[in-house]
């Protein structure tokens, strides 16, 4: 039966196509013809033993080296067990745990409380639990364990990047939340006393008023610097590709900061060697060079130069470099210093009227850009920043 159902819906087929041939060609002879032919073909067809399955030697093989290669062909560790035993262990977990886990207890081989709670679990097979801490104080991993026959498969999956996102995106929030908290209460407080009086004299008011007015301005340039900050990152997978001229966008920034009239734009000394075209995008260019220039300002000592330098690195690359001869920064801290709000100094930063989002800016605006940062620094001399971005092809 198993072959008959084939063999007349064949036939049928064969018998429907003559006849559609009959009615185009208007041709009996050569409709019975081939009716004869196709179905002597499906006869035969059917009579013919049908060949035996034999899978290949390497699909029979339950057991062997092929099986390690597919493990060790994956990224993730994975460990097989059997009862409580290792019987396997691919070439990401042995790296992870040790090459000695082959035999071991898994308790032993994976040393965490909570891997241990849920492998002696009769069913372990509810979801993922989270493993902190396993091979590196700051790893993060998520086990899943699965049964198969007499086997249990466990999985292991690094969540260190993923979590460190989560503790990023976190303490973003609650720094943000601090900073635009402190001077919003500043301004309720000072409004409330000059309302109860205060605002009566004149000189009060007018101090009250002066300091309203640099937490109102203290806001604007904290929300003006996290709006900057969500367009870049909404932007940071698009390539900029509108030429810039580095060399003027430099000549640009000084001349604008010098007509400010700050107490330091006599300071400013710009060293440009042209040609220095980029692709790139020129408002946050123009924002990268204000932010490193601003902080060299802040930070450089009053009376001493800041140097702006514009200028071709090798073929590949446009440097802009900017110096100043600051107290300097100790080296503990640089690694640190393009992180959202991080201040070697909190109190000064809020005293020059920083946000702690400026470098964290220019690390976005860089890294669109697809150049490197760099912060070199020694205490008592100074702090040169280099931003390092790809120089625009020339014919």
């Amino acid at each position: 039966m198993g072959r008959r159902l084939p063999m007349l819906l064949a036939m049928a087929l064969v018998v429907v196509a003559t006849a559609a041939m009959g009615v185009v060609t208007r041709d009996a002879s050569a409709s019975a013809i081939m009716l004869v032919f196709g179905i002597a073909a499906v006869l035969v067809a059917a009579s013919a033993p049908a060949p035996a399955y034999r899978p290949p030697d390497d699909d029979r093989k339950s057991d062997g080296p092929d099986a390690d290669m597919l493990l060790d062909a994956l990224d993730d560790p994975v460990v097989v067990i059997a009862g409580t035993r290792v019987v396997r262990a691919n070439r990401a977990a042995r790296a992870l745990l040790g090459d000695h886990i082959a035999g071991e207890d898994v308790r032993l081989a994976i040393r965490h409380p909570a891997a241990a709670e849920r492998l002696l679990q009769v069913s372990p097979d509810d979801g993922m639990i989270e493993l902190v801490g396993l091979g590196a104080r700051d790893q993060h991993w998520a086990m899943r364990v699965k049964t198969a026959g007499e086997h249990r498969l466990i999985h292991l999956s690094d969540r260190t990047a993923s979590a460190a996102a989560d503790r990023i995106r976190v303490d973003f929030v609650a720094n943000a939340s601090h900073e635009l908290r402190t001077p919003l209460a500043s301004l309720l407080g000072f409004i409330e006393t000059l309302r109860e009086g205060a605002g009566e004299e004149p000189a009060i008011r007018d101090r009250f008023l002066g300091v309203m007015n640099d937490e109102a301005r203290r806001m604007e340039r904290l929300v003006g610097d996290l709006m900057s900050l969500s367009r870049i990152e909404a932007e940071k997978f698009r390539i900029p590709e509108t030429p810039v001229d580095l060399a003027h966008l430099g000549r640009d920034v000084c001349r604008e900061l010098s007509a400010a009239g700050g107490p330091r734009a006599a300071d400013l000394t710009l060293d440009v060697t042209e040609p220095a075209q980029v692709l790139g995008d020129r408002i946050q260019l123009s924002q990268l060079l204000h932010n490193l220039i601003g902080n060299a300002m802040k930070y450089g000592r009053a009376g001493t130069p800041v140097t702006i330098t514009v200028a071709p690195d090798g073929e590949a690359m446009v440097r802009i470099a900017v110096a100043d001869q600051g107290d300097g920064i100790p080296p503990e801290h640089l690694p640190r210093l393009t992180e959202r709000f991080y201040r070697v100094d909190p109190g000064r930063s809020r005293a020059v009227g920083g946000t702690g989002l400026g470098l964290a800016i220019v690390k976005h605006i860089v890294e669109r850009h697809r150049g490197r940062l760099r912060i070199d620094s020694a205490v008592g001399e100074g702090t040169t920043v280099t931003a390092l971005i790809p120089a625009a092809v020339r014919p």
